[in-house]
């Protein structure tokens, strides 16, 4: 912390001159801040399809680096995983896969994560709680679509450099962000790199009872670095107002380094296979992605939107370990080398020849191949006799072909009431082939109806009603079909091997949403309610079954399940109710859902992974006789057991998050940002539980975490 500290005091010392000097002569007025409503706020207010959009400057207040970090503040967003270290996203408690990820409005490509994008690259965020036939409709959960930076109006340079302290562990950020335009050509640049060092260890305890009692702690370390780098780079030629073209690309180079161990201590009972395990991981992932656009005016006011993108990302990890036993001690090295390769082709047209409507028609196509492999080579150094190694050569491919059609229409029936009508046909198909199983062809198609509407009501048109009936369904990943089996070390009804399932249908869903919300005016306050229910045909669960001596986890379609929740949400600027107040903004949401699977017993048969209830609280407070903004945020994520089917059993804390920023301007063009994520290091538990022929057993793995401590130093040129 140290080496961190003495650099960054040194920094702000003399920043804080530059401002002493500049303002000094302004300190005798004290200017009036006046709130105004936002953009945002507007876009939300009056568009028909129910929709929450996040600006630039709300995703780069709390200091984060990471985009889960941003969303896992919004009202019904979640992130799975541990504490402070990202996790995939979840909308109204739903598990990964029902919400559906988008990167400028396209699905986003295979392998795309995003960590890959720093706050700073992206324009805005919008989430859509209920799917529009303009979007992929496999968003049974919700959409959420990231819009990277378009809008360039002057010339500009940014740059933003900082410095972090993860459980003691240094790291380091540098952003860049660069625009220019002239005549007709504009262009933008944005770029990161993040590099930062890791320590973390975890616990695991197993316990199983009955007529074999089972006690076995281990203790686990992981420890190593990543670096991060990515780039987007734009550029626009207008021919003529309204009439532009664009090129816009996105790379990231991803570098993950780690050194692992775990040592297993058997109290009572049978000891484990392999007891000790030693090993190195080396991962390397690139991605590339890039696109041209054409946004084309037509006669009578239609326009012509069409776009043709190609993407590439190639991933290759190298997992060398060694296991130890008190009967066996062994070699495995593992490679693994994957390559995704495809393109899209998106298009849209659109007419206001109906006064009042805004009708469209449009396509999206698809195609990405993916080829696979997998080599496993095992050694082993002493073993009981007739021992063999398995070694495996593990190769196969995948084609995934999508088509979409769709055409909508939004009616503004009157001043106070529109409507939105959407029909989008969609359908996936997934061929694949594999050295150690035969060739798969699974076909799921959908064509999903869709309705919204919103009315105003009273005179100031303040309060508004909407109402969304909306058809959506969740196609089996590539991965979920593919029989191939990945081992664990040490199989156990709790740790077992995992494969895909080539038989999965898709799950289709109907969906209804109503809301209420209440704007407050100028100050840009809302107060909302809305409630969800979704009805999920062939639902999808992971069940465990002991198959020739070896326990299998495979996904299986499971019957029907019915989820609904409300969701409460307020943002509360202090002026807008009393002018003299200080310049804080209040917010807090609150989401709680339920669910029910009918072909599981009660209690507790929830779908897998809903979060049943979580929530934030925050504040954002703008001093007006300092530079000075201060803010933060309490998030809490509910847990508890849900039983998977009548002998698995999940069961998860719940999580609690405090998170603090400051923001001190030096000069208008210099700021610098502070901020401490995870303030409360609550651990992490997680245990999953099976009920077999001898008894339950059950792991549970504890994780510590950490304050992440981080400072940005900011600068416009």
């Amino acid at each position: 912390m140290k080496k961190i500290a003495l650099p960054l005091l040194l920094i702000v010392q003399a920043l804080n001159s530059v401002y002493a000097q500049e303002q000094a002569p302004a300190d005798k007025v004290t200017p009036k801040v006046e709130i105004k409503g936002s953009a945002a706020m507007d876009i939300r207010r009056n568009d028909t399809a129910t929709k929450i959009v996040v600006t630039q400057e709300e995703i780069l207040k709390n200091g984060d680096t990471s985009i889960g970090e941003v969303l896992k503040r919004l009202p019904g967003i979640t992130l799975d995983g541990v504490q402070g270290r990202g996790g995939n996203i979840r909308m109204r408690g739903l598990g990964s896969g029902y919400t559906s990820i988008m990167l400028n409005g396209e699905p986003a490509p295979p392998g795309f994560s995003l960590d890959s994008l720093t706050p700073d690259m992206i324009e805005r965020i919008e989430v859509m709680r209920a799917a529009t036939a303009e979007f992929s409709t496999q968003a049974i959960a919700g959409g959420i679509n990231i819009v990277l930076k378009k809008a360039i109006s002057t010339a500009q340079t940014e740059i933003k450099a900082g410095l972090q302290s993860d459980n003691g562990q240094p790291g380091t950020s540098v952003n860049l962000q660069m625009s220019d335009r002239k005549g007709p050509w504009s262009y933008s640049i944005g770029g990161g790199f993040l590099y930062g060092d890791f320590d973390r260890p975890s616990r695991t305890i197993t316990e199983a009872t009955g007529s074999a009692p089972l006690l076995r702690r281990a203790e686990a370390t992981s420890e190593g670095s990543f670096r991060n780098f990515n780039l987007a780079p734009r550029v626009n030629y207008a021919i003529k107002p309204g009439d532009v073209i664009t090129s816009q690309s996105f790379i990231a180079v991803n570098r993950f380094r780690a050194h692992n161990t775990e040592q297993v201590t058997t109290v009572y009972g049978s000891e484990p296979q392999f007891s000790g395990l030693n090993q190195n991981i080396k991962a390397d992932f690139e991605l590339f992605r890039t696109d041209l656009s054409w946004a084309r005016p037509l006669a009578d006011g239609a326009k012509l939107d069409m776009k043709a993108g190609l993407n590439y990302n190639h991933r290759n990890v190298e997992a060398p370990n060694l296991q130890t036993g008190s009967l066996f001690e062994r070699t495995r090295e593992v490679t693994s080398e994957s390559t995704d390769k495809g393109f899209t082709s998106t298009g849209k047209y659109s007419s206001p020849l109906i006064p009042g409507h805004a009708l469209a028609t449009g396509w999206d196509i698809g195609y990405s191949k993916r080829d696979e492999d997998r080599i496993q080579r095992e050694q082993y150094l002493r073993a009981p006799a007739g021992t063999v190694p398995q070694n495996l050569d593990e190769v196969y491919s995948a084609d995934v072909t999508r088509l979409a059609a769709y055409a909508q229409d939004e009616w503004n029936v009157t001043d106070r009431w529109s409507v939105y009508f959407g029909l989008r046909w969609e359908g996936v198909n997934v061929k694949s082939t594999g050295t150690d199983y035969g060739s798969i062809d699974n076909n799921s198609s959908v064509l999903s109806p869709l309705f919204q509407t919103l009315y105003k009501l009273g005179e100031k048109k303040k309060d508004q009603v909407r109402f969304g009936l909306t058809r959506t369904y969740k196609a089996p990943g590539v991965g979920d079909l593919i029989p191939r089996r990945f081992t664990s070390n040490n199989n156990s009804s709790t740790s077992p091997d995992s494969m895909g399932n080539p038989n999965l249908k898709p799950e289709l869903a109907w969906g209804l949403d109503l809301a209420f919300e209440h704007y407050l005016g100028e100050g840009g306050g809302l107060l909302s309610a809305s409630t969800y229910a979704r009805r999920i045909e062939d639902i999808t669960r992971r069940r465990v079954d002991l198959i020739d001596g070896v326990w299998v986890s495979r996904p299986v379609n499971a019957g029907t399940a019915n989820t609904y929740g409300i969701e409460l949400e307020a943002k509360l600027p202090l002026r807008s109710i009393m002018k003299e107040a200080p310049g804080v903004e209040m917010r807090a949401n609150l989401t709680r859902s339920w669910s029910k699977l009918d072909t599981v017993p009660g209690p507790n048969n929830r779908l897998d992974q809903q979060v049943p209830v979580s929530g934030t609280v925050g504040a954002d407070w703008k001093l007006d006789k300092l530079p000075l903004t201060l803010g933060g945020s309490y998030s809490y994520q509910g847990g508890g057991e849900v039983r998977i089917s009548d002998r698995q059993f999940a069961y998860s804390a719940p999580k609690r998050a405090l998170d603090l920023y400051g923001l001190w301007k030096f000069t208008p063009k210099a700021q610098l940002r502070l901020s401490a994520s995870n303030m409360l290091h609550q651990d992490n538990l997680t245990q999953s539980s099976y009920i077999e022929a001898t008894g339950k057993r059950s792991d549970t793995t504890i994780t510590p975490t950490s304050v992440l401590f981080r400072a940005m130093l900011e600068m416009k040129l």
